[in-house]
């Protein structure tokens, strides 16, 4: 991430970017991954944004189906998190039984004894990334093998993350969990090993796939420890605003530099305590999320709660993207960038999702013919 510091980089990076290599190796620790989640998460660029470069580029849609899979997968937790704003709290579809809270100690002191995730657990704490199918690993080991409720394992993982999302990251630890549909996911050293080249053997996943799910946790997995809390604060300064204009409310889900770029807007970014308190962050991860809010020309940072910064706007118009949680702020409201904005119903899941997209491509490519 140290190096893309301008909307330009990411660009960049998209108009270099393999659809081909990607599919054959995404899997893979080291694998053809752009790790431009992080600005997909903060607004920064959208899924639609994404793809459409790259068609723009001359990539057939066949040519990326994988990527386009992964891309959609994002909006379809982003459609399910607007039915489910709850969805940190609530169990989907079945629950999960016989947990323990808290988190592993071994996962904070990375010392699972497996030596690729150790190594994620590191580079998380450390960047703020992992590699998606490392979070898939982690969260296996905590909630089927250690017992630990997906609920918070997901808070622990979201805390690190750059990319920290609450649609995608706890839809995914309710998958992983089987909350969210009826199996659990496996992994074993085997499979650790084949997607993170690594040579570990003897670890408590060096079993065979029909030995899971395991009948006693292992011991390195039973102690536990507490959630990592935030403490973060930030002193702001006086926003000052010009009252003939509108504001443009942006959030920690909105940093688009380019939203309403036509017309002068004051630019607010509006982060609530009470909301980090409800999903704490690290202070690297706000601090990154500030730190692009300040390339958009005119930004001011507003570190207080709604009901605060109401009244600063004297009932001039104000303007917000989309978002479930966002909901109490009362302004004119922007939809945000979907691949497929007409797809927006809730599918329990992803396949009705997909089966939506396939149906839309292939009207595309009727009308294009």
């Amino acid at each position: 991430m140290q190096n893309i510091n301008s909307v330009s980089d990411i660009e960049s990076i998209v108009d270099q970017w393999n659809p081909i290599e990607y599919g054959k190796t995404r899997n893979f620790e080291h694998g053809a991954v752009s790790r431009l989640s992080p600005f997909i998460s903060r607004g920064i660029i959208s899924t639609r944004w994404v793809y459409q470069r790259l068609l723009n580029r001359g990539w057939r849609v066949d040519q990326m189906i994988p990527l386009l899979q992964q891309l959609t997968w994002r909006d379809y937790f982003q459609r399910v998190g607007q039915f489910f704003p709850e969805l940190d709290q609530i169990e989907l579809k079945n629950k999960q039984l016989n947990t323990q809270s808290g988190i592993p100690l071994a996962f904070e002191k990375a010392t699972t004894g497996i030596k690729a995730l150790d190594r994620g657990i590191l580079q998380l704490q450390k960047t703020g990334y992992i590699h998606n199918h490392m979070r898939m690993y982690l969260a296996m080991l905590a909630c089927n093998v250690g017992k630990y409720h997906w609920k918070d394992v997901g808070r622990w993982m979201y805390y690190y993350l750059l990319d920290a999302d609450f649609a995608s990251n706890f839809i995914s630890f309710q998958w992983v969990a089987g909350t969210s549909r009826d199996k659990q996911y496996f992994a074993n050293q085997n499979n650790i090993n084949h997607f993170c080249e690594t040579d570990d053997v003897d670890t408590i996943i060096d079993l065979r796939m029909e030995d899971f799910p395991l009948e006693e946790i292992p011991l390195i997995l039973k102690q536990t420890t507490e959630l990592p809390t935030s403490g973060f604060h930030l002193q702001s300064m006086p926003i000052q605003l010009d009252h003939s204009l509108p504001t443009c409310l942006y959030s920690m889900y909105n940093l688009d530099p380019h939203w309403r770029i036509d017309q002068p807007y004051n630019r607010v970014l509006l982060l609530e305590p009470t909301y980090f308190e409800r999903f704490p962050m690290s202070p690297q991860s706000i601090q990154w999320m500030i730190k692009w809010a300040e390339k958009i020309k005119g930004m001011q940072i507003f570190w207080g709660e709604w009901s605060e910064f109401e009244p600063i706007t004297h009932q001039l118009p104000v303007f917000k993207k989309e978002h479930p949680h966002l909901n109490h702020w009362i302004a004119k409201e922007d939809q945000r960038d979907w691949i497929f904005p007409d797809i927006n119903q809730y599918f329990p899941s992803f396949f009705g999702y997909w089966k939506q997209v396939e149906k839309r491509l292939k009207h595309e490519k009727i009308k294009n013919q």
